[in-house]
């Protein structure tokens, strides 16, 4: 990165800490954005501001919601007698793109993992357990990575 501007410089490094971005292809994102036009790059900066800053956690299932629920939590049409439990927001969207599940959720947001340090008070378990003490749910659907 020594042939960059110091702009251009960081433009890459920070791109380049994206999930599977690697030096090379930040580059090409980096060079895409310097020879795109003010309006694009506006945008593109304002939708990541915005994603930011608007995106909540739904206070009924935790996936994500701008303002206090989410689109499913707020769908009549949804079941309250199934939830699905999902580790985080991109599983619950991995779900929903199949178009099958009628039910509701709930994110965990992680996995117990003692090995770093993460026990149960460190995920959302506790409003989990409310949400059944309820006896509303007659089904639970477990979408969670099978591992250890």
């Amino acid at each position: 990165m020594t042939d960059l501007t110091p702009a251009l410089a960081r433009l890459v490094q920070e791109l380049s800490r994206l999930p599977s971005i690697g030096e090379k292809t930040a580059t090409r994102l980096a060079m895409f954005i310097l020879g795109a036009g003010r309006d694009y790059v506006e945008n593109l900066a304002e939708a990541i501001w915005a994603v930011k800053t608007e995106t909540t956690l739904c206070q009924e299932c935790f996936g994500l919601a701008e303002g206090e629920r989410c689109f499913i939590c707020i769908d009549p049409q949804r079941t309250l007698e199934s939830i699905c439990i999902v580790e985080d927001p991109a599983d619950m969207l991995a779900v929903e793109s199949a178009r099958e599940y009628k039910g509701r959720y709930h994110v965990l947001h992680g996995v117990i993992s003692p090995m770093n340090g993460i026990g149960p008070d460190d995920l959302k378990i506790k409003p989990l357990l409310s949400r059944l003490a309820k006896g509303t749910v007659r089904e639970i659907v477990l979408a969670t990575n099978p591992n250890l």
